[in-house]
Formats: structure tokens, C-alpha cells, sequence
């Protein structure tokens, strides 16, 4: 590690670490929705929106204290972009919640379960994560841990896509089904967008 001079405010670490247990709830709240009833689904959606403002809320104290704040605990964009990236991770979960109930889609595809256990997968490890940024130790297996995933749900996403192209008849039902899968896949990007901001912030650091 560099040695710094100057006092450092670690208030970012703890908002980190609070917007990233916004990303468990709303992957846990996700994984609900694939086998709720419909009035289900509409309250899920409700609490997944309720937990997509409160992680914008935790995405704008950290832009308020990055302009408050003369000495940051590490690069300014570095803390901007990994910011930006869990606020991304967020919005796309809340996006597909949503889509399900806008188009009142029925039963999902077996396989959008798949999806959602990465994005579940991929919470757990980036929440386990923020708490080391205060020290960088033990951050390389889970950028190299969430990496994998999203391979796989890249992997997972292409046969999905077959899947349907192959089984569902009805077009409206495809494109409506296709945009909920594509924004899905968008959420397993944006948590590997996250582990890379991570892993940038570590080479710097070491």
C-alpha cells in the first residue's frame, strides 16, 4: 500500500458497503417474483422500487460527500465510477421487476431462474466485497468470482434466447419475454462492471 500523508474520510466505505446490501435485497426480492401469482408480483415489484430509491439515496450521499470532500480515500473517478456502477446494478433489477408486471407475463422461463441466481450470487459477493476496500485485502478472488458468473449467465443468456425463439409461438409473448431476459443479462454486465471499477481501484492502490 501507498503511504498516504493526509487524513483520509472512510465515511465512503460504509456507504459502499450500505449500497451494497440494497443490491441483496432487491436480487432476493427478484428471485421471489419468478414463482409469485400476480398480485404477488405487484407487491414484490413494490419492495424491489422501494429498494431501488433507497440504494439512488445511498448513490447520492456518495456524490454529496465526493463534492464535500477534499481528500478521498482513493481517485475521485475511481469512487464516481464504482458508484455509478452499483446504482447501474440496482436499476436494472428494478427494470426487469417491473417489466414483469407491466406486461403481465405468466410463467417465466425455466431458465430466467438461472439468470437470477447469478445476480443473487453476484449481490452476496460484491456486499462481502465493499467492507475490504477500507484495507484492499482478499479483493482479487471476488473480481475474478464475478467475472466467472457473468460468463456463465452470458453462456446461460444464449441459450435462453434459443430457447424461446425455438418454443414460443406467439410474437407479443417473445418480444415481451425477450426484453425481460435482455435486461437481466444487462444486470449481470453491470455487476461486472462493478468488480472491474473494484479491481481498477486495488491496482492503484497496491
Amino acid at each position: 500500500m501507498r503511504l498516504r500523508l493526509t487524513p483520509r474520510d472512510t465515511t465512503f466505505f460504509d456507504l459502499f458497503a450500505a449500497s451494497a446490501l440494497h443490491l441483496v435485497t432487491g436480487a432476493n426480492l427478484l428471485s421471489q417474483m419468478l414463482g409469485a401469482t400476480p398480485a404477488e408480483r405487484k407487491d414484490l415489484n413494490k419492495r424491489i422500487a422501494e429498494a431501488e430509491h433507497q440504494a439512488d439515496e445511498a448513490t447520492h450521499q456518495i456524490m454529496r460527500r465526493l463534492n464535500q470532500t477534499f481528500v478521498t480515500p482513493f481517485d475521485r473517478d475511481d469512487i464516481y465510477m464504482l458508484a455509478s456502477a452499483l446504482d447501474d446494478c440496482m436499476d436494472y433489477m428494478d427494470e426487469a421487476a417491473d417489466l414483469m408486471v407491466l406486461y403481465k407475463v405468466g410463467e417465466l422461463p425455466a431458465r430466467v431462474a438461472d439468470q437470477v441466481q447469478v445476480l443473487q450470487r453476484a449481490a452476496e459477493l460484491t456486499a462481502e466485497a465493499m467492507p475490504r476496500l477500507r484495507s484492499m485485502d482478499s479483493l482479487k478472488e471476488y473480481w475474478v468470482e464475478v467475472n466467472r458468473l457473468e460468463n456463465q449467465a452470458d453462456k446461460s443468456h444464449r441459450k435462453l434466447l434459443a430457447q424461446m425463439f425455438d418454443e414460443i409461438a406467439d410474437p407479443i409473448l417473445l418480444m415481451k419475454l425477450k426484453e425481460i431476459v435482455e435486461t437481466l443479462e444487462d444486470a449481470a454486465d453491470a455487476f461486472e462492471k462493478v468488480a472491474n471499477a473494484v479491481e481498477t481501484i486495488a491496482l492503484k492502490e497496491s
